[in-house]
Protein backbone atom coordinates (compact mmCIF):
# COMPACT_ATOMS: atom_id res chain seq x y z
CA UNK A 1 0.00 0.00 0.00
CA UNK A 2 1.45 3.35 -1.09
CA UNK A 3 0.71 6.91 -0.05
CA UNK A 4 -0.23 9.06 -3.05
CA UNK A 5 -0.76 12.77 -3.54
CA UNK A 6 -2.54 13.60 -6.77
CA UNK A 7 -4.08 16.85 -7.93
CA UNK A 8 -3.94 20.15 -9.76
CA UNK A 9 -3.08 23.64 -8.58
CA UNK A 10 -2.58 27.19 -9.84
CA UNK A 11 0.71 26.17 -11.44
CA UNK A 12 -0.60 23.24 -13.48
CA UNK A 13 -4.19 24.07 -14.40
CA UNK A 14 -6.26 27.04 -15.52
CA UNK A 15 -8.93 28.47 -13.27
CA UNK A 16 -11.54 27.02 -15.66
CA UNK A 17 -10.24 23.49 -15.09
CA UNK A 18 -9.81 24.03 -11.35
CA UNK A 19 -13.44 25.13 -11.17
CA UNK A 20 -14.56 21.88 -12.80
CA UNK A 21 -12.93 19.66 -10.17
CA UNK A 22 -13.47 21.82 -7.11
CA UNK A 23 -15.55 20.42 -4.24
CA UNK A 24 -17.76 22.27 -1.83
CA UNK A 25 -17.89 20.78 1.69
CA UNK A 26 -21.46 19.49 1.34
CA UNK A 27 -20.77 17.64 -1.91
CA UNK A 28 -17.46 16.31 -0.65
CA UNK A 29 -18.97 15.04 2.58
CA UNK A 30 -21.50 12.96 0.66
CA UNK A 31 -18.91 11.61 -1.78
CA UNK A 32 -16.48 10.61 0.96
CA UNK A 33 -19.22 8.93 2.97
CA UNK A 34 -20.00 6.83 -0.11
CA UNK A 35 -16.31 6.16 -0.68
CA UNK A 36 -15.88 4.85 2.86
CA UNK A 37 -17.79 1.74 1.72
CA UNK A 38 -15.59 1.18 -1.33
CA UNK A 39 -13.71 -2.14 -1.13
CA UNK A 40 -10.39 -0.64 -2.31
CA UNK A 41 -10.28 3.16 -2.42
CA UNK A 42 -11.58 4.07 1.03
CA UNK A 43 -8.63 5.75 2.75
CA UNK A 44 -8.40 9.32 1.48
CA UNK A 45 -8.46 13.05 2.21
CA UNK A 46 -9.44 15.71 -0.33
CA UNK A 47 -8.09 19.26 -0.10
CA UNK A 48 -10.08 21.66 -2.27
CA UNK A 49 -9.40 25.42 -2.29
CA UNK A 50 -9.59 28.15 -4.91
CA UNK A 51 -6.02 27.37 -5.97
CA UNK A 52 -5.85 23.58 -5.69
CA UNK A 53 -7.77 20.32 -5.58
CA UNK A 54 -5.75 17.39 -4.28
CA UNK A 55 -6.46 13.84 -3.22
CA UNK A 56 -4.22 12.21 -0.63
CA UNK A 57 -4.84 8.49 -0.50
CA UNK A 58 -3.48 5.17 0.68
CA UNK A 59 -3.84 2.98 -2.39
CA UNK A 60 -2.17 0.45 -4.65
CA UNK A 61 -3.64 2.04 -7.77
CA UNK A 62 -3.04 5.73 -8.46
CA UNK A 63 -5.08 5.55 -11.68
CA UNK A 64 -8.10 4.65 -9.59
CA UNK A 65 -7.57 7.84 -7.61
CA UNK A 66 -7.35 9.89 -10.83
CA UNK A 67 -10.49 8.27 -12.22
CA UNK A 68 -12.37 9.00 -9.01
CA UNK A 69 -11.35 12.67 -9.10
CA UNK A 70 -12.46 13.02 -12.71
CA UNK A 71 -15.64 10.98 -12.62
CA UNK A 72 -17.03 12.54 -9.44
CA UNK A 73 -16.84 15.87 -11.25
CA UNK A 74 -18.29 14.56 -14.49
CA UNK A 75 -15.23 14.95 -16.70
CA UNK A 76 -13.06 12.59 -18.71
CA UNK A 77 -9.85 11.53 -16.90
CA UNK A 78 -7.96 12.33 -20.12
CA UNK A 79 -8.76 16.01 -19.56
CA UNK A 80 -6.72 15.88 -16.37
CA UNK A 81 -3.77 13.82 -17.60
CA UNK A 82 -1.63 16.75 -18.71
CA UNK A 83 -2.42 18.88 -15.67
CA UNK A 84 -2.24 16.43 -12.78
CA UNK A 85 0.85 15.95 -10.66
CA UNK A 86 1.41 12.68 -8.83
CA UNK A 87 3.66 11.98 -5.90
CA UNK A 88 4.22 8.68 -4.13
CA UNK A 89 5.38 7.84 -0.60
CA UNK A 90 8.34 10.06 0.39
CA UNK A 91 7.62 12.62 -2.34
CA UNK A 92 3.93 12.66 -1.40
CA UNK A 93 4.79 13.27 2.26
CA UNK A 94 7.13 16.10 1.30
CA UNK A 95 4.46 17.64 -0.94
CA UNK A 96 1.83 17.54 1.81
CA UNK A 97 4.25 19.18 4.24
CA UNK A 98 5.06 21.90 1.68
CA UNK A 99 1.36 22.54 1.10
CA UNK A 100 0.53 22.73 4.81
CA UNK A 101 3.49 25.06 5.40
CA UNK A 102 2.45 27.48 2.65
CA UNK A 103 5.55 26.73 0.57
CA UNK A 104 3.44 25.61 -2.40
CA UNK A 105 0.93 28.46 -2.21
CA UNK A 106 0.32 31.18 -4.78
CA UNK A 107 1.19 33.63 -2.01
CA UNK A 108 4.34 32.14 -0.52
CA UNK A 109 3.97 31.44 3.19
CA UNK A 110 0.27 32.31 3.44
CA UNK A 111 -1.17 30.88 6.67
CA UNK A 112 -4.74 30.09 5.57
CA UNK A 113 -3.80 26.87 3.79
CA UNK A 114 -2.90 25.10 7.04
CA UNK A 115 -6.42 25.67 8.36
CA UNK A 116 -7.87 24.48 5.06
CA UNK A 117 -5.86 21.24 5.18
CA UNK A 118 -6.92 20.67 8.79
CA UNK A 119 -10.55 21.20 7.79
CA UNK A 120 -10.12 18.70 4.94
CA UNK A 121 -8.79 16.09 7.36
CA UNK A 122 -11.65 16.71 9.80
CA UNK A 123 -14.22 16.28 7.03
CA UNK A 124 -12.61 13.03 5.91
CA UNK A 125 -12.57 11.76 9.50
CA UNK A 126 -16.26 12.53 9.85
CA UNK A 127 -16.84 10.55 6.65
CA UNK A 128 -14.71 7.67 8.01
CA UNK A 129 -12.17 7.66 5.17
CA UNK A 130 -9.05 8.16 7.30
CA UNK A 131 -6.98 5.25 8.56
CA UNK A 132 -4.62 5.49 11.49
CA UNK A 133 -1.65 5.56 9.13
CA UNK A 134 -3.09 8.33 6.92
CA UNK A 135 -4.02 10.37 9.98
CA UNK A 136 -0.49 10.03 11.31
CA UNK A 137 0.95 11.40 8.05
CA UNK A 138 -1.33 14.44 8.22
CA UNK A 139 -0.62 15.09 11.89
CA UNK A 140 3.09 14.99 11.15
CA UNK A 141 2.53 17.44 8.28
CA UNK A 142 0.82 19.80 10.73
CA UNK A 143 3.78 19.42 13.06
CA UNK A 144 6.09 20.28 10.16
CA UNK A 145 4.02 23.35 9.27
CA UNK A 146 4.14 24.54 12.87
CA UNK A 147 7.91 24.12 12.92
CA UNK A 148 8.28 26.01 9.65
CA UNK A 149 6.19 28.94 10.86
CA UNK A 150 7.81 29.13 14.30
CA UNK A 151 11.43 28.49 13.31
CA UNK A 152 11.68 30.31 9.98
CA UNK A 153 10.56 33.73 8.75
CA UNK A 154 8.61 32.37 5.79
CA UNK A 155 5.32 33.74 7.09
CA UNK A 156 6.44 36.72 9.12
CA UNK A 157 6.48 39.46 6.48
CA UNK A 158 3.42 41.06 4.89
CA UNK A 159 3.11 40.24 1.19
CA UNK A 160 -0.43 41.46 0.45
CA UNK A 161 -1.78 45.00 0.50
CA UNK A 162 -4.44 44.16 3.06
CA UNK A 163 -2.05 42.48 5.42
CA UNK A 164 0.58 45.19 4.90
CA UNK A 165 -1.91 47.87 5.97
CA UNK A 166 -2.84 45.88 9.06
CA UNK A 167 0.78 45.37 10.06
CA UNK A 168 1.56 49.01 9.43
CA UNK A 169 -1.26 50.03 11.77
CA UNK A 170 0.17 47.86 14.52
CA UNK A 171 3.61 49.36 14.01
CA UNK A 172 2.28 52.89 14.44
CA UNK A 173 -0.15 52.03 17.25
CA UNK A 174 0.95 49.45 19.79
CA UNK A 175 -2.43 48.55 21.33
CA UNK A 176 -4.88 47.32 18.67
CA UNK A 177 -7.78 46.85 21.09
CA UNK A 178 -7.87 50.61 21.63
CA UNK A 179 -7.85 51.49 17.93
CA UNK A 180 -10.70 52.79 15.82
CA UNK A 181 -10.22 52.08 12.12
CA UNK A 182 -12.23 53.59 9.30
CA UNK A 183 -12.40 51.90 5.91
CA UNK A 184 -13.56 54.23 3.17
CA UNK A 185 -15.22 51.96 0.57
CA UNK A 186 -16.10 48.36 1.35
CA UNK A 187 -14.61 46.75 -1.73
CA UNK A 188 -12.36 43.72 -1.87
CA UNK A 189 -9.18 45.51 -0.80
CA UNK A 190 -10.64 47.26 2.23
CA UNK A 191 -12.57 44.13 3.16
CA UNK A 192 -9.23 42.35 3.47
CA UNK A 193 -7.83 45.26 5.46
CA UNK A 194 -10.76 45.14 7.87
CA UNK A 195 -10.60 41.36 8.26
CA UNK A 196 -6.86 41.37 8.94
CA UNK A 197 -7.21 44.17 11.50
CA UNK A 198 -10.06 42.40 13.24
CA UNK A 199 -7.96 39.22 13.43
CA UNK A 200 -5.22 41.28 15.05
CA UNK A 201 -7.59 42.48 17.75
CA UNK A 202 -8.67 45.97 16.62
CA UNK A 203 -11.49 47.22 18.81
CA UNK A 204 -13.72 49.19 16.41
CA UNK A 205 -14.26 49.36 12.66
CA UNK A 206 -16.17 52.20 10.99
CA UNK A 207 -17.34 51.38 7.46
CA UNK A 208 -18.00 54.30 5.14
CA UNK A 209 -19.45 53.30 1.79
CA UNK A 210 -21.64 54.82 -0.91
CA UNK A 211 -24.03 51.84 -0.92
CA UNK A 212 -25.23 50.60 2.43
CA UNK A 213 -25.83 47.02 1.28
CA UNK A 214 -22.15 46.35 0.61
CA UNK A 215 -21.19 47.96 3.92
CA UNK A 216 -23.67 45.72 5.71
CA UNK A 217 -22.22 42.63 4.03
CA UNK A 218 -18.76 43.47 5.31
CA UNK A 219 -20.15 44.34 8.74
CA UNK A 220 -21.76 40.91 9.02
CA UNK A 221 -18.45 39.22 8.24
CA UNK A 222 -16.51 40.97 11.00
CA UNK A 223 -19.11 41.92 13.62
CA UNK A 224 -18.41 38.80 15.69
CA UNK A 225 -14.86 39.98 16.33
CA UNK A 226 -15.14 43.76 16.71
CA UNK A 227 -17.51 46.65 17.30
CA UNK A 228 -18.72 47.74 13.84
CA UNK A 229 -20.44 50.95 12.77
CA UNK A 230 -21.67 52.00 9.33
CA UNK A 231 -21.80 55.64 8.26
CA UNK A 232 -23.06 57.25 5.07
CA UNK A 233 -20.52 58.52 2.58
CA UNK A 234 -21.63 62.12 3.02
CA UNK A 235 -20.69 61.82 6.70
CA UNK A 236 -17.06 60.98 5.92
CA UNK A 237 -15.49 64.37 6.64
CA UNK A 238 -17.46 64.83 9.85
CA UNK A 239 -16.22 61.50 11.23
CA UNK A 240 -12.55 61.59 10.27
CA UNK A 241 -11.52 62.68 13.76
CA UNK A 242 -12.93 59.49 15.26
CA UNK A 243 -10.48 57.24 13.41
CA UNK A 244 -6.90 56.47 14.38
CA UNK A 245 -6.39 54.62 11.10
CA UNK A 246 -8.11 55.40 7.80
CA UNK A 247 -7.81 53.11 4.79
CA UNK A 248 -9.34 54.49 1.60
CA UNK A 249 -9.87 52.69 -1.70
CA UNK A 250 -12.92 54.13 -3.47
CA UNK A 251 -12.13 54.04 -7.18
CA UNK A 252 -13.31 57.64 -7.41
CA UNK A 253 -11.88 59.90 -10.10
CA UNK A 254 -11.49 62.67 -7.53
CA UNK A 255 -10.02 62.94 -4.05
CA UNK A 256 -12.48 62.16 -1.27
CA UNK A 257 -10.37 63.06 1.79
CA UNK A 258 -9.20 66.67 1.66
CA UNK A 259 -6.48 68.60 3.44
CA UNK A 260 -8.81 71.01 5.35
CA UNK A 261 -10.92 68.10 6.61
CA UNK A 262 -7.91 66.18 7.90
CA UNK A 263 -6.52 69.34 9.48
CA UNK A 264 -9.84 69.91 11.26
CA UNK A 265 -10.00 66.27 12.34
CA UNK A 266 -6.50 66.46 13.76
CA UNK A 267 -7.46 69.50 15.82
CA UNK A 268 -10.55 67.71 17.19
CA UNK A 269 -8.30 64.81 18.17
CA UNK A 270 -6.05 67.22 20.06
CA UNK A 271 -3.33 66.33 17.59
CA UNK A 272 -3.18 62.67 18.44
CA UNK A 273 -1.45 60.91 15.55
CA UNK A 274 -3.36 59.48 12.59
CA UNK A 275 -2.39 56.88 10.02
CA UNK A 276 -3.89 57.41 6.56
CA UNK A 277 -3.47 54.74 3.90
CA UNK A 278 -4.42 55.53 0.31
CA UNK A 279 -4.90 52.32 -1.69
CA UNK A 280 -6.69 54.01 -4.57
CA UNK A 281 -5.46 54.90 -8.04
CA UNK A 282 -6.24 57.74 -8.73
CA UNK A 283 -5.51 58.76 -5.16
CA UNK A 284 -8.32 59.30 -2.66
CA UNK A 285 -6.37 61.41 -0.18
CA UNK A 286 -4.87 64.82 -0.77
CA UNK A 287 -1.09 64.20 -0.61
CA UNK A 288 -0.60 67.54 1.17
CA UNK A 289 -1.96 66.00 4.40
CA UNK A 290 1.45 64.40 4.85
CA UNK A 291 2.75 67.85 5.83
CA UNK A 292 0.52 67.92 8.90
CA UNK A 293 2.29 67.08 12.15
CA UNK A 294 1.02 63.80 13.54
CA UNK A 295 -0.26 62.47 10.20
CA UNK A 296 1.38 59.45 8.55
CA UNK A 297 0.36 59.00 4.92
CA UNK A 298 1.16 55.85 2.94
CA UNK A 299 0.26 55.20 -0.68
CA UNK A 300 0.23 52.17 -2.96
CA UNK A 301 3.84 52.66 -4.04
CA UNK A 302 5.02 52.92 -0.44
CA UNK A 303 3.30 49.68 0.47
CA UNK A 304 4.40 47.89 -2.70
CA UNK A 305 8.05 48.56 -1.96
CA UNK A 306 7.56 47.11 1.52
CA UNK A 307 5.77 44.08 0.05
CA UNK A 308 8.51 43.49 -2.53
CA UNK A 309 11.16 43.59 0.17
CA UNK A 310 9.14 41.30 2.40
CA UNK A 311 8.53 38.83 -0.42
CA UNK A 312 12.27 38.67 -1.05
CA UNK A 313 12.77 37.93 2.65
CA UNK A 314 10.12 35.21 2.51
CA UNK A 315 11.81 33.60 -0.48
CA UNK A 316 15.09 33.59 1.38
CA UNK A 317 13.41 32.07 4.44
CA UNK A 318 11.71 29.51 2.19
CA UNK A 319 15.09 27.98 1.36
CA UNK A 320 15.59 27.19 5.04
CA UNK A 321 12.01 25.97 5.30
CA UNK A 322 12.45 23.59 2.35
CA UNK A 323 15.46 22.00 4.05
CA UNK A 324 13.45 21.58 7.25
CA UNK A 325 10.51 20.01 5.40
CA UNK A 326 12.77 17.54 3.60
CA UNK A 327 14.38 16.53 6.89
CA UNK A 328 11.02 16.06 8.61
CA UNK A 329 9.66 14.07 5.67
CA UNK A 330 12.69 11.79 5.85
CA UNK A 331 12.14 11.38 9.59
CA UNK A 332 8.53 10.33 9.07
CA UNK A 333 9.36 7.88 6.29
CA UNK A 334 12.11 6.37 8.45
CA UNK A 335 9.70 6.01 11.37
CA UNK A 336 7.17 4.32 9.09
CA UNK A 337 9.78 1.90 7.79
CA UNK A 338 10.86 1.04 11.33
CA UNK A 339 7.23 0.51 12.27
CA UNK A 340 6.67 -1.70 9.23
CA UNK A 341 9.84 -3.63 10.07
CA UNK A 342 8.52 -4.14 13.58
CA UNK A 343 5.29 -5.56 12.20
CA UNK A 344 7.23 -7.87 9.89
CA UNK A 345 9.50 -9.01 12.71
CA UNK A 346 6.48 -9.70 14.89
CA UNK A 347 4.82 -11.70 12.11
CA UNK A 348 8.02 -13.67 11.51
CA UNK A 349 8.34 -14.44 15.21
CA UNK A 350 4.75 -15.69 15.20
CA UNK A 351 5.63 -17.83 12.19
CA UNK A 352 8.64 -19.26 14.05
CA UNK A 353 6.55 -19.92 17.13
CA UNK A 354 3.91 -21.77 15.10
CA UNK A 355 6.64 -23.96 13.58
CA UNK A 356 8.05 -24.66 17.02
CA UNK A 357 4.68 -25.69 18.38
CA UNK A 358 3.99 -27.95 15.39
CA UNK A 359 7.34 -29.70 15.66
CA UNK A 360 7.11 -29.90 19.44
CA UNK A 361 3.66 -31.50 19.25
CA UNK A 362 5.00 -34.06 16.77
CA UNK A 363 8.02 -34.78 18.96
CA UNK A 364 5.90 -35.20 22.11
CA UNK A 365 3.61 -37.63 20.32
CA UNK A 366 6.59 -39.72 19.20
CA UNK A 367 8.05 -39.79 22.71
CA UNK A 368 4.63 -40.75 24.11
CA UNK A 369 4.60 -43.71 21.71
CA UNK A 370 7.89 -44.91 23.18
CA UNK A 371 10.45 -43.65 20.67
CA UNK A 372 13.90 -42.79 21.95
CA UNK A 373 13.73 -39.28 23.42
CA UNK A 374 17.28 -38.36 22.44
CA UNK A 375 16.67 -39.34 18.82
CA UNK A 376 13.34 -37.50 18.73
CA UNK A 377 14.86 -34.32 20.19
CA UNK A 378 17.75 -34.41 17.72
CA UNK A 379 15.33 -34.73 14.81
CA UNK A 380 13.08 -32.06 16.36
CA UNK A 381 15.92 -29.53 16.54
CA UNK A 382 17.13 -30.40 13.02
CA UNK A 383 13.67 -30.09 11.44
CA UNK A 384 12.95 -26.81 13.27
CA UNK A 385 16.29 -25.32 12.22
CA UNK A 386 15.73 -26.32 8.59
CA UNK A 387 12.25 -24.82 8.48
CA UNK A 388 13.37 -21.57 10.11
CA UNK A 389 16.41 -21.11 7.86
CA UNK A 390 14.80 -22.21 4.61
CA UNK A 391 13.08 -18.83 3.84
CA UNK A 392 16.31 -16.97 4.60
CA UNK A 393 18.24 -19.22 2.22
CA UNK A 394 15.73 -18.60 -0.58
CA UNK A 395 15.85 -14.82 -0.02
CA UNK A 396 19.66 -14.88 -0.13
CA UNK A 397 19.73 -16.89 -3.37
CA UNK A 398 17.20 -14.59 -5.05
CA UNK A 399 19.16 -11.53 -3.94
CA UNK A 400 22.30 -13.02 -5.50
CA UNK A 401 20.48 -13.25 -8.85
CA UNK A 402 19.32 -9.63 -8.78
CA UNK A 403 20.92 -7.04 -11.08
CA UNK A 404 21.57 -4.67 -8.19
CA UNK A 405 24.27 -6.30 -6.02
CA UNK A 406 23.79 -3.92 -3.08
CA UNK A 407 20.81 -5.81 -1.64
CA UNK A 408 22.70 -9.13 -1.71
CA UNK A 409 25.78 -7.51 -0.19
CA UNK A 410 23.70 -6.02 2.60
CA UNK A 411 22.11 -9.40 3.41
CA UNK A 412 25.44 -11.19 3.15
CA UNK A 413 27.18 -8.73 5.46
CA UNK A 414 24.34 -8.88 7.97
CA UNK A 415 24.39 -12.68 8.09
CA UNK A 416 28.17 -12.72 8.37
CA UNK A 417 27.92 -10.30 11.31
CA UNK A 418 25.49 -12.69 13.00
CA UNK A 419 27.88 -15.62 12.47
CA UNK A 420 30.87 -13.64 13.71
CA UNK A 421 28.96 -12.53 16.79
CA UNK A 422 28.01 -16.13 17.52
CA UNK A 423 31.64 -17.23 17.27
CA UNK A 424 32.76 -14.46 19.62
CA UNK A 425 30.12 -15.47 22.17
CA UNK A 426 31.25 -19.12 22.06
CA UNK A 427 34.85 -18.13 22.64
Amino acid sequence: MSFFALGVNHQTASVELREKIAFNPEKLSILLAEQSQHPVLNDMVVVSTCNRTEVYAMSDNVDMVLNWLAQTNGIDPKQLQNHVYRYENAQAVTHLMRVASGLDSLMLGEPQILGQVKTALSLAKESKTVSQNLNRIFEYAFYAAKRVRSETAVGSHAVSMGYAVAQLALQVFSRPEQLTVMVVAAGEMNSLVAKHLVEMGVGKIIICNRTRARAENLAQEIAHRADVEIIDFDQLAANLHRADVISSCTGSLHQVIHYPDVKAALKKRRYQQMLLVDLAVPRDIDPKVEKLDGVYLYGVDDLQSVIDENLAQRRQAAVEAEVMVNQLATELITQQKVSEAGSTIHAYRDYGESLRQEELATAMQRIAKGENAETVLAEFSHRLTQKLLHPTSIILREAAKAEDPSYFEMLQNSLQDVVQHRRKVKH
